[in-house]
């Protein structure tokens, strides 16, 4: 057998034995802001997705987050078993406010609860909503497209 064609077996072998939880999905995207700050963050409004959020990966892009729509305004919490990097999560109400925000150790099932019922969170790096002066009761813009 060619070496080239042992190559591609074995990386389709390696593929296949990957467990379909560390594999992404493929997330639409949204734009939103706080301020003059601008964020690109997937979007994960499904139960799949929301339970992959970010788990598995190694890094975030600069100003890139997951926003979990839950569709539902309630006590939502956040926990970061299998996820790799620290992150921070600012729960969000429907309309746009922030209510609290949280920093959260990696590979760790400690949740992380909204103080009131909310319909998003917003995962970002650690520190970043804390480094740009992002406060409880700030708003969030570009929320009002995702439909309910």
């Amino acid at each position: 057998m060619p070496e080239q064609m042992r190559l591609v077996i074995v990386c389709a072998a390696l593929v296949a034995a990957v467990p379909a939880s560390a594999q992404q999905l493929e997330l639409p995207a949204v734009d939103i802001s706080v301020g003059v700050h601008l964020i690109h963050a997937e979007l994960a409004d499904t139960y799949a997705t929301r339970m992959q959020g970010l788990m598995f990966r190694e890094s975030l892009a600069p100003n890139s987050g997951m926003l979990f729509d839950f569709e539902q305004d309630d006590l939502h919490c956040m926990w970061m078993k299998n996820t790799l990097i620290p992150l921070s999560v600012a729960f969000i109400d429907d309309q746009g406010e922030i209510v609290n925000i949280a920093d959260m150790k990696p590979q760790t099932e400690e949740a992380h609860c909204a103080k009131r019922p909310v319909r998003f969170a917003l995962e970002m790096s650690k520190g970043w909503f804390a480094e740009r002066g992002i406060r409880p009761g700030r708003k969030l813009r570009g929320l009002e497209k995702l439909a309910r």
